[in-house]
């Protein structure tokens, strides 16, 4: 079976490019050799003829020019392929990691497409118009298999360029700012020969847009600090081409757009490389040449597409095979391009052999720094050891490399340098990293440990130690460290800034800054809740006192409330004095003074707060209410005990010790000074500082809720108070009542007149008077000594243990003969004497009956 192309642009005639005919007959065998693309270019620089079949098998022969050139260059071994595959779809070939060999030979090409256009492709044999992209595949450079041979990696380049609108320029993170391991020669030689063979004028030559793509992107470097490296570089390369007449006041922006992204490690970071892949894949879609859109907004380059009208080249597809090997053919005919001479070939050679030797002493030293430096840490001895290494390489290769030809050596010498001064900026960048954090986590730990010994010991508002002075010592000691040990890495010339370690000082001291201020931070609030617990104390005695005294008012004083308060504030302001004190030694800024003053107020309204509802506690009140009853009810005005008799106002009393009582209730319900105003909390807490934003429920409950009891509970209290008064009340009336004796008094008369003689007889016997004598003294004694509660308990108990007793022993006679009553009447109705044997089972048959006595014969 075979397909027929006759797309438009071609009507059934030549094309423009003379190489297709009118019809072309594509086979399913073409499909199958064109899968993965077409090899425009062999290893043997040979331009393919079969450019335009692979066209027309993608259906762009007829897109005119709807479609775009994009092409990789870059290193070999650095993941072009696998660049190119993941953000166009390609299916170019990738590197064996196991072998690590090239895997890209001379020029391929393949038309960009994603899972669902591939899949559409090979269904139905047309593709969408918002796919027309062909990518290049360019073979890479300073492969071990050309080895020096450059010829064809400039040509390839140049071709690369001359033909894309975008060359993308893949390149690893840690080949940045190098000058061979970044391509930086062989750019400089495709920039001066594209200057003469194809930008003849810069008004009506197309630009190009070089796209760098950084690799393994760890982000130690921000790709603004890379991007600004890579185009110094750029810049540096233009200003030193050899330009053609009319052009040597030219700017390399005058001819090339710069776009740059970075990809992390494809490896280490899988899933993340394909994120960022994906999203890179975005920016390859059609964009707009202008600045400003027509509504006066200025375009943003990071969602403007890349193919700009002003990249493309004006050839149509069905013209592109022939545009595409005549650009090779004046590329491979250049003479520019050409090897160096043999003096430049000799230097270059002896150059390298040198460079290595140098390079295998410079290995010796560095190499097991290098291997110490992957396990992070710092490098004892790096800074000499640095310098004595580079030291040696770069003056040996002087010595021996200086008779060769000046050029050359000039370059090598540069490139030697550049590439052990790339080495141990790896190195010097790890080790200023490690004393950083080294310098910081000692710092932390000996902060750290004086606190936690100081505040072991430490009473509220008191310290030890001035945590300013500890904490500037201690800066001092980490600072001078960190200067002493990263000075030693310093390496003196114009290439070695980055030996420099002015940046990460700066750095580190303001780490060291920030960990002072959260030290400072939390030293502070252990101090606030040190004087916390120490206000807490100090209030417990004088506001107990207070709620005991409770109704007690004098001028000097006030009244309960106006003692509270000005307790309160005189122990506060004691703590916010002691506190101002410490933070001054802490070097704590005006800010955070004012803030921790104002949470040690907050924080000891709560305590006020919570004592008082620990004094107005219901049973804690109900009890004081009663103490204070009673003192006005039980006790006279001078505080004698009061003996009720029938005869006095006890309803009286009562009401005026009730109603004194319960004003006390209302009292201390509500916060209230003297003045009838409540306390001024507003004007003594102060407004909140400024930018506060911690929870401030945390820090006690509101400055407005001054009640203390809710009125429910007040009406509540007044009852249950009312109750426990009137029991008290109950208790009195009933003590006169027990005390009346309600004997008539011709009682007397007649126990006086019958009990004559007996009287008569105890008074004239001196036995029976002295009996009577030493009866009234003993009444007497127990009467002051008030012991007839105890001796009527003890009485009462006697009296009782003996009726239990008695009912015990009355309880064991009546069971004990009524058994023995029981058993004898019994044993009688059965026809046994007294002395029968009892029953057991010795005196049972197997059948379980009685066995029958038998007297036995003589």
């Amino acid at each position: 079976m075979s397909v027929t192309n006759g797309g438009g642009g071609m009507n059934g005639t030549s094309g423009a490019n003379g190489h297709l005919g009118s019809k072309m007959n594509i086979s399913d065998e073409d499909y199958k050799t064109y899968e993965k693309g077409v090899q425009v270019i062999d290893e043997n620089k040979e331009f393919t003829p079969n450019l335009p079949t692979y066209l027309a098998i993608q259906n762009l022969i007829s897109t005119g020019f709807n479609y775009h050139v994009v092409a990789v260059f870059g290193s070999q071994s650095t993941g072009k392929s696998t660049l190119l595959n993941h953000l166009f779809g390609t299916q170019f070939s990738v590197m064996d990691e196991a072998a690590r060999r090239q895997t890209t030979k001379g020029i391929w090409m393949s038309r960009a497409l994603d899972e669902q256009d591939h899949e559409q492709l090979v269904a139905n044999r047309e593709g969408g118009m918002t796919n027309n992209i062909l990518v290049m595949d360019v073979e890479g450079t300073d492969g071990r298999e050309r080895g020096e041979d450059q010829d064809f990696e400039r040509k390839s380049a140049l071709f690369a360029l001359a033909t894309s609108e975008v060359l993308i320029v893949n390149i690893w993170e840690h080949q940045v700012g190098l000058y061979q391991g970044a391509n930086m020669g062989l750019l400089k030689t495709v920039f001066e020969v594209n200057l003469g063979l194809f930008l003849k004028d810069k008004s009506t030559t197309h630009r190009s847009l070089l796209f760098f793509v950084i690799r393994d992107h760890i982000g130690h470097t921000p790709l603004e600090g890379l991007k600004s490296t890579l185009m110094a570089d750029l810049n540096k390369i233009w200003s030193s081409l050899s330009k053609p007449a009319g052009m040597e006041e030219s700017e390399i922006t005058d001819f090339f757009d710069f776009q740059f992204a970075a990809l992390p490690h494809k490896i280490l970071q899988p899933e993340k490389f394909l994120e960022e892949t994906k999203a890179l894949r975005t920016k390859f879609r059609e964009g707009v040449d202008v600045q400003v859109l027509s509504d006066g907004s200025p375009i943003d380059d990071n969602n403007n597409g890349v193919f700009l009208p002003a990249y493309h080249r004006r050839i149509p597809a069905d013209g592109f095979p022939l545009y595409a090997e005549g650009v090779w053919e004046q590329i491979v005919s250049n003479k520019d391009l050409d090897l160096p001479s043999q003096q430049e070939l000799l230097a270059q050679f002896r150059c390298d052999e040198i460079a290595a030797s140098c390079v295998a002493g410079f290995n010796e030293i560095i190499q097991p720094f290098e291997e110490l430096s992957k396990k992070g840490g710092v490098l004892d001895g790096l800074g000499p050891a640095m310098k004595k290494a580079l030291g040696e390489a770069v003056g040996g290769f002087e010595e021996a490399g200086g008779r060769y030809h000046k050029g050359v050596f000039g370059r090598k010498r540069d490139e030697l340098r550049a590439g052990l001064e790339g080495r141990l900026r790896v190195l010097v960048i790890n080790q200023f990293t490690a004393l950083s954090k080294r310098g910081l986590a000692e710092f932390t730990e000996e902060i750290t440990a004086i606190l936690k010994k100081a505040n072991s010991t430490a009473h509220a508002g008191t310290a030890s130690y001035d945590f300013a002075t500890v904490v500037d010592e201690t800066r001092s000691k980490v600072v001078n460290a960190f200067i002493t040990e990263a000075s030693e890495c310093y390496i003196a010339g114009p290439t070695a800034e980055w030996s420099s370690y002015e940046k990460e000082l700066e750095g580190l001291q303001k780490d060291l800054d920030a960990v002072a201020g959260r030290l400072r931070g939390e030293e502070m609030k252990r101090l606030v809740s040190r004087l916390e617990k120490a206000i807490k104390v100090k209030l417990i005695e004088p506001i107990e006192l207070e709620f005991r005294r409770m109704e007690d008012n004098t001028k000097e004083k006030g009244g309960l409330w106006d003692r509270v308060w000005n307790v309160w504030v005189g122990v506060v302001g004691d703590g916010v004095d002691t506190f101002l004190s410490r933070a001054t030694s802490f070097n704590a800024s005006e800010k955070e003074r004012d803030v921790g003053a104002w949470k040690l107020k907050k924080k000891a309204w709560g305590v006020l707060k919570a004592k008082i509802d620990e004094e107005v506690h219901e049973g804690n009140l109900l009890l004081k209410l009663r103490e204070k009853f009673e003192d006005r009810f039980r006790y006279d005005e001078t505080g004698v005990p009061r003996v009720w008799k029938p005869t006095d106002d006890i309803e009286g009393s009562y009401t005026k010790a009730l109603d004194a009582t319960l004003k006390l209730i209302p009292l201390v319900s509500e916060m209230r000074l003297s003045n009838g105003q409540q306390p001024p909390l507003d004007e003594f807490l102060g407004d909140a500082p400024a930018d506060y934003e911690e929870d401030l429920e945390e820090l006690g409950p509101s400055k407005d809720e001054f009640e203390v009891i809710s009125e429910s509970k007040r009406i509540d209290l007044h009852q249950r108070f009312k109750r426990m008064a009137d029991a008290v009340f109950v208790e009195a009336k009933r003590s006169t009542i027990n005390g009346v004796a309600q004997i008539p008094m011709f009682m007397w008369g007649l126990v006086l007149a019958l009990g004559w003689n007996e009287i008569w007889a105890v008074l004239r016997s001196p036995v029976y008077f002295a009996f009577l004598l030493l009866c009234c003294f003993v009444v007497y004694v127990v009467y002051r000594t008030n012991l007839w509660g105890p001796i009527y308990q003890v009485s009462n108990a006697m009296s009782q243990q003996a009726v239990d007793i008695g009912k015990q022993r009355l309880r064991e006679f009546l069971s004990d003969n009524g058994n023995a009553a029981f058993a004898g009447r019994t044993n009688k109705t059965r026809g046994y004497d007294d002395d029968d044997d009892a029953i057991s089972l010795q005196s049972l048959d197997t059948e379980g009956r009685r066995r029958v006595k038998r007297e036995t014969s003589e």
